[in-house]
């Protein structure tokens, strides 16, 4: 069971929690007072105490890529529900993609979602800015103002759609420069993968008869903006990595000192191109889920630090959106309250990646590369206490319906997975708590 969704309550006294596993630092309690960890000698007697023996200690997770619909289609999801759901899944931060409706495009369009993720989140709702007004590919957007405004917006993309003209991407990667910002690329070429393709191009889509887009059209841009970033030196993000193709064009890049960040979904590092064999448009998502071969090569990938980040890509639909045949169905499906699950699941009880690797991937690397200073920090005296208490050894099915997002577009629906979170702290509050 959890918490209604709402605002993160503010604490009636201060929390000390005992016996707690830290996978960076040892052991020992941790006393968390007006929203810093403090020292826990100086635990006053009302302290508020909570036994943690046998849990592992996280800093909180940070999810650089998260749609919450609001503003335009709160009909799917809100900022309220969508962080609620973040919380659940151990999140502290999101990243709120800029395909609302008004675009977030300007300055004053950051700074709504910035209040109200201030207002009614349960976790840090941090504004991504669009590159191209109104997400056309046409013309900048105010990238300057939104930089300079309250919100503060570092990271800056079209995400759901490539910006594919190479002079605008050029000129969108020269302007964040200026103030330390980056382009995370929606990475599909559209003429590769136009029109009706809705899943990836091979021996699946030609048996189904469903129109597909090749790993080339991912690839492609990716290996075109790592030569735009070296040439304006600055940064570039990719958004959602698919392919193996992709992943041998990062290494590349990062071999010659490119400044190129990429992030992997969970679903892409456990779902295959069977799912759709069923044409169930629950899995029909953008990029399209990708053969074994690029499954292994995505987690490989992770281990190994070629793919910096994990972001869930969580993109809640009403049924009216999604219920359709798989070619006419919304792109997209839910991820932020089962994304560590899958991570433990994928690579942790695979032996492919310790706990030190799965903290880098969800805290400490996507809060650096959308530049969020008090997120994915030490869990140490004196430092903002955003902390996740996990059992990593806690499992549970699935179940749709008891998801805190206003959508159900829920792929792991009567799955067996881990159910790791069992305590979610923001900022010195409790947003979530497993009973």
């Amino acid at each position: 069971m959890s918490q209604p969704p709402g605002p993160a309550p503010l604490p009636a006294r201060p929390l000390l929690i005992t016996g707690a596993r830290r996978a960076d630092a040892g052991s020992g309690d941790l006393l968390i007072m007006d929203g810093r960890y403090a020292d826990p000698a100086d635990a006053p007697a009302d302290a508020e105490r909570v036994d943690a023996d046998g849990l592992l200690a996280l800093p909180g997770l940070v999810d650089p890529h998260t749609h919450l619909r609001e503003p335009g289609r709160e009909d799917t999801e809100t900022i309220a529900t969508g962080t609620a759901a973040a919380a659940r899944g151990g999140y502290t931060a999101v990243l709120a993609m800029a395909n609302t409706t008004p675009v977030t495009d300007t300055a004053e369009a950051a700074e709504y979602v910035l209040d109200v993720g201030a207002r009614e989140g349960s976790a840090q709702v941090q504004p991504v800015g669009a590159v191209s007004k109104g997400l056309a590919g046409e013309e900048l957007a105010e990238l300057g103002l939104m930089a300079r405004s309250r919100a503060r917006v570092r990271m800056f993309s079209d995400d759901g759609r490539c910006v594919h003209d190479p002079t605008l991407m050029r000129r969108a990667l020269e302007y964040v420069r200026t103030f330390g910002g980056v382009i995370a690329q929606h990475a599909q070429d559209p003429r590769l993968a136009g029109g009706q393709a809705c899943c990836h191009e091979g021996e699946v889509s030609g048996r189904l008869g469903l129109p597909g887009w090749p790993a080339a059209a991912e690839s492609t841009i990716v290996a075109r903006d790592a030569q735009l970033a070296a040439l304006t030196r600055s940064r570039v993000h990719v958004c959602h990595v698919s392919t193996a193709e992709t992943v041998e064009v990062l290494r590349w890049a990062k071999q010659r000192g490119i400044a190129i960040t990429a992030e992997v979904t969970p679903h892409h590092l456990m779902l295959t191109t069977d799912e759709v064999v069923g044409y169930d448009p629950t899995y029909k998502v953008n990029p399209p889920l990708r053969p074994a071969e690029d499954v292994t090569a995505l987690r490989e990938a992770l281990a190994d630090g070629t793919i910096d980040a994990v972001g869930t890509d969580h993109a809640p639909h009403a049924r009216q959106d999604k219920e359709h045949a798989f070619a006419d169905a919304a792109f997209g499906m839910l991820g932020l309250e089962t994304a560590l699950g899958v991570l433990i699941e994928t690579m942790i009880n695979t032996d492919r990646s310790d706990w030190s690797r799965v903290i880098e991937a969800m805290s400490h690397a996507p809060a650096r590369i959308a530049g969020l200073p008090g997120q994915g920090r030490p869990i140490a005296i004196g430092e903002p206490a955003n902390l996740t208490l996990i059992d990593p050894q806690a499992r549970a099915s699935v179940d749709a319906a008891a998801s805190l997002s206003l959508s159900r577009n829920n792929p792991w629906h009567g799955r067996d997975l881990p159910d790791p979170v069992r305590m979610t702290v923001w900022a010195g509050r409790v947003t979530y708590r497993h009973d």
